[in-house]
Order: structure tokens, then C-alpha cells, then sequence
């Protein structure tokens, strides 16, 4: 069987240029979104620790985004298409290919984790690691922005994501997820979806005690 990892890494090399084209600005026209990064990223400049990891940094635009708002912002992605792009397109900027779940980060350094829409495509049953993985490198006070897909079933959905298969979440299950890892929940947004699924925009910022 071949590994969700390697499916979605193939499928993203695929769309590269298409992805990016489509991602570029595609905050100009997602308001609640760009309010919550800008948040995250206030935050975060409060802290004293500017240093942010942007995990599933696709194409670098909010890599940037973060830049220009004032932060020590690198991208991670697993395509290596992705992250070849992403250097060309941000040459300033610095973007390694890397799993989710094995950041080269130490521990304890970060000052903000960003997670645009890039856990999507992990298994319910694999989350937590995930999410444990994220929290190691944060360091005390430190920040997490997960946005995903958002359902009302009591359940995880899977569904077929245009670029690979992915998961939409009960907002109450993730935030208890993140509790379980050992962060404080701090905010929460939900709004009218943007697919035509019907799921809802969901976004939760936590903190790192």
C-alpha cells in the first residue's frame, strides 16, 4: 500500500504551478482568513520570539504574508515541487521539504506555529502525533493557528479534495485534540463555507502554556 504521504506529495508536485496561481491573492477575497492571520501574527510579535514555522507552506504566499507582517517566518513543505517554487518566488525567504510530523526544529524555539489548511490531509487516527509534533517546537507562550474544514457531523469526514483526499473536522473534536496536546485554546472562528461541499471555514488559535 502506498503511504498517504507519498500520494499527497505526488498529487501537490503535480499542481504546483496551477496551486500557486490560484493561491497567490487568494486572501484578498477571504477576509475572516486574513483577520485571523493577522491575529496570530500580533500575537506572536507580543511574545518576544518573531521565529514562525509555516507547516505545509505550499507555494511560500503566506510564508511572505507572515514576513511582511513583522516575523521571522520559514516555510515546510513535504513536495519538493512546492518548495522548489515557493524559493524561486521568495528568494529571501527560507522553505525546507519536510514532514508535518518531523519538523527540523528544536524544541522549545518558536514563537508561532501556522497551519493554513495543511492538516487536512492527515488521518483522524494520525492527528495527535501531528499535532504533539507541532507543539514540541513551540516555545512557552508560544502560538498555533490551525484553519481546516469544518463539519457538524459528530464524526471526521473524509472527502475528495480537488488535489488529494482529506478530512473535515467537527470544530469541538479538533479543539479538544489540541487540548490533549497540552495547549490552551484562545479563539475560535467558524463561517459560511468557501467549497462547494458546504463545509464551514473553521480557524482555532492556541497557545502553548
Amino acid at each position: 500500500m502506498v503511504d498517504h504521504q507519498e500520494l499527497t506529495k505526488a498529487a501537490y508536485d503535480g499542481v504546483v504551478e496551477l496551486y500557486a496561481s490560484m493561491f497567490a491573492d487568494r486572501l484578498e477575497t477571504r477576509p475572516f482568513a486574513r483577520n485571523m492571520i493577522g491575529t496570530f501574527a500580533e500575537l506572536v510579535r507580543g511574545t518576544g520570539n518573531p521565529r514562525v514555522a509555516d507547516v505545509g507552506c505550499g507555494p511560500g504566499h503566506l510564508t511572505a504574508l507572515l514576513h511582511d507582517l513583522g516575523l521571522e517566518a520559514f516555510g515546510i513543505d513535504l513536495s519538493p515541487g512546492m518548495v522548489d517554487h515557493a524559493r524561486r518566488a521568495h528568494p529571501a525567504l527560507r522553505f525546507d521539504r519536510a514532514r508535518m510530523e518531523e519538523l527540523p526544529v528544536e524544541d522549545g524555539t518558536l514563537g508561532g506555529v501556522l497551519a493554513h489548511y495543511s492538516m487536512i490531509h492527515t488521518p483522524p487516527e494520525e492527528l495527535p502525533a501531528l499535532l504533539d509534533e507541532q507543539v514540541r517546537v513551540l516555545a512557552a507562550g508560544g502560538l498555533l493557528l490551525v484553519s481546516f474544514f469544518a463539519t457538524d457531523a459528530p464524526e471526521p469526514i473524509r472527502f475528495d479534495h480537488k488535489v488529494a483526499p482529506a478530512y473535515s473536522w467537527p470544530a469541538d473534536r479538533l479543539a479538544d485534540l489540541l487540548v490533549g496536546a497540552g495547549l490552551v485554546t484562545v479563539a475560535r472562528l467558524l463561517h459560511d463555507p468557501e467549497s462547494e461541499r458546504g463545509f464551514l471555514d473553521a480557524h482555532i488559535l492556541a497557545r502553548r502554556p
